[in-house]
């Protein structure tokens, strides 16, 4: 249930218009988008978040189970962040689920407030191919100045995600300016195959995973750690579980025969709550800790 209202709001001038969703459980936002999952997120001073999706752009604040939406217009609640944060999951149910077995228990308690977001696909895809050797602040630096140089301007300071069209058209010299290293080969790369449509990524929500899988590793660069990353947090297949090297460690260490079987078909939500745990909580990592590949 929520409310629109107009007003005075703390936020950039672009955003005319307050969406309060009001009784909304299970959702925190610091643990959901500080949890290696997206880059596009800045939190402000006094503790709300600003950030772009799918062309969008919002800023959100909490109170308790209270969220208020900034917007540019009351449509892009139901058009974007309503599906975009999995508002209409039931994470107490899964919460309870998970919980069967004692190491995810710990997981979930430790962070019971993440969602994972329903990210746009080509932007999930390059962000997990930036997101390779590399930590969280240098991996929102670079995004930050690929959109800032390449995408469309959204409002003073704000950028859409650059589209597959204007990557493939550039050269690595000209993507320079990003100081993404090897990553910018491999940007170009991406793009080139989706604007050919060799890739195909809407297609990747309802093929076979191994043939989902095997088209996104066409891409030079993009091995199974990005290419699982893609399909869960780009294309909604939360049967994919990303291993990286925290994953990889409480494969081997706690669950050596696989996660249990009270995840269900929710695998890479279950992996979420580990993956933030084993990183922050278990992993004892500095502060810019390696995001999830």
């Amino acid at each position: 249930m929520y409310e629109t209202i107009m007003g005075p709001i703390s936020a950039p001038a672009a955003l005319q218009k307050a969406v309060i969703l009001h009784q909304t459980p299970d959702l925190d936002l610091a643990q959901t988008l500080d949890c290696g999952q997206a880059f596009r997120w800045e939190s402000q001073p006094d503790g709300s978040y600003t950030g772009v999706a799918f062309g969008r752009i919002c800023h959100i604040s909490q109170n308790g189970d209270t969220f208020r939406f900034d917007l540019p217009c009351e449509a892009d609640f139901t058009g974007v962040w309503r599906d975009y944060f999995d508002l209409g999951r039931d994470y107490g149910a899964l919460k309870r689920r998970f919980s069967a077995d004692p190491v995810l228990a710990q997981a979930v308690a430790y962070a019971p407030g993440i969602r994972l977001l329903r990210q746009e696909p080509w932007e999930a895809l390059c962000s997990f191919i930036i997101s390779q050797n590399n930590h969280v602040p240098r991996i929102k630096g670079i995004i930050q100045r690929l959109c800032a140089c390449f995408g469309e301007p959204l409002a003073p300071g704000f950028y859409a995600f650059p589209t597959p069209q204007a990557i493939a058209a550039l050269s690595p010299g000209q993507l320079a300016p990003l100081r993404a290293g090897f990553r910018a080969r491999y940007l170009i790369d991406a793009a080139q195959k989706v604007a050919s449509g060799l890739v195909q990524l809407e297609s990747l929500r309802s093929l076979p995973l191994d043939q989902a899988r095997a088209q996104l590793m066409q891409i030079t660069g993009v091995g199974p750690k990005v290419a699982d990353c893609t399909l869960l947090y780009g294309c909604g297949r939360l049967e994919c579980v990303p291993v990286d090297v925290w994953i990889g460690r409480a494969l081997h260490g706690l669950f050596p025969d696989g996660l249990p079987d009270c995840v269900g078909p929710y695998a890479g939500i279950a992996q979420q709550y580990l993956f933030h745990y084993m990183r922050t909580c278990m992993g004892k990592q500095p502060s810019n800790a390696q995001a999830s590949t």
